[in-house]
């Protein structure tokens, strides 16, 4: 079969490489997926720059998620998805290939109504946004919520919740053409940081600063998100888009009885049991139904245009998900 291998940690679009390998062997307890599609998320790519919180022995497949049809199980969890499209949960990676063998419980069935292309990103995104403001920060009903990246899909995503469950959002962009958009989506005010002063502006919407942050660039922008929150405050930080380092005054953190912690949905997801995470898929799926939580398709390419894939995908600014085509129903 087909798969895309890393043999060394560097730049994906020079590494990476589409290669012919012996297809997986299903065990017990496993079940053998013929892949779809598999969206192309910053995660993978930190993952081949070797900058990812867990690093795969070498050579490996990068894909963490995506869909396609099992083919074969081994066991009573395996029996009940045969033949099923399922949404590939692959905490390990490995996703971009043609075939990939998974523990039988992170093949995820999914409903008929859901495209492929919205199959591919299920779980990271939607499962980010929900659990980040429905389970750890659980923001009440009319709480302010300061957010980077407010542009990407997951930010969107956030917009859309904060419409349902009636938070609002303060939303943090690097482009002018992002503003009116994220206005017209549902964001109650949206902040372009190269125009105007973040903690400026958040503190003359919420004067005694915002209780509830998310950071998924790091750096001098999550720096201004700790300045702008207000007393007992907290701030969740998901992603570093920008490589740098926070800088937090020590004062300000303890007389403000601050809270800065980390997300990671890997590590929060083996923390839960297996009846809470079937309630969160079928959270997800709900919401999926309802738009809230939809994924927008910039642009699908096949394994053999890989590399113009990745180009793609880290195109500054860009609009929706790159997705690798790797088979056809």
């Amino acid at each position: 079969m087909k798969a895309v291998i890393c043999s060394r940690w560097g730049n994906p679009a020079e590494v990476l490489e589409v290669q012919q390998v012996p297809a997986p062997v299903c065990g017990p307890g496993q079940v053998r997926v013929r892949m779809l599609a598999s969206p192309i998320n910053p995660s993978d790519l930190f993952l081949v720059r070797g900058q990812y919180g867990y690093q795969p022995p070498l050579p490996c497949t990068p894909g963490f998620e995506g869909v396609g049809i099992v083919e074969e199980g081994r066991g009573l969890l395996a029996w009940r998805v045969r033949g099923k499209r399922v949404a590939v949960l692959n905490g390990k990676a490995g996703n971009w290939a043609e075939q990939v063998v998974i523990p039988a419980k992170q093949a995820v069935p999914l409903p008929d109504d859901l495209s492929d292309e919205q199959a591919a990103s299920f779980f990271v995104n939607p499962a980010s946004a929900i659990v980040m403001t429905r389970h750890v920060l659980a923001i009440p009903r009319g709480a302010w919520l300061l957010q980077t990246a407010a542009a990407s899909a997951l930010g969107r995503m956030v917009i859309r919740l904060g419409r349902k469950y009636g938070f609002r959002t303060i939303n943090v962009v690097r482009r002018e053409r992002h503003v009116e958009e994220l206005r017209q989506l549902g964001g109650d005010v949206v902040i372009d940081s190269t125009q105007d002063d973040l903690v400026e502006r958040v503190r003359s919407i919420c004067r005694d600063g915002v209780r509830y942050a998310i950071d998924a660039v790091g750096g001098d922008t999550a720096t201004r998100c700790v300045q702008a929150l207000g007393h007992s405050g907290r701030l969740l930080l998901y992603g570093s888009l920008s490589g740098e380092p926070l800088s937090v005054e020590p004062r300000q953190v303890l007389t403000n009885n601050l809270r800065i912690e980390g997300f990671w949905l890997s590590t929060w997801t083996r923390q839960q049991n297996p009846l809470r995470m079937l309630g969160l898929f079928r959270h997800i799926t709900a919401l999926f139904r309802q738009g809230i939580v939809e994924t927008t398709t910039s642009a699908v390419y096949p394994l053999e245009q890989l590399r113009e894939a990745i180009v793609a995908a880290e195109t500054p600014g860009r609009a929706g998900k790159v997705l690798l085509r790797l088979g056809k129903r």
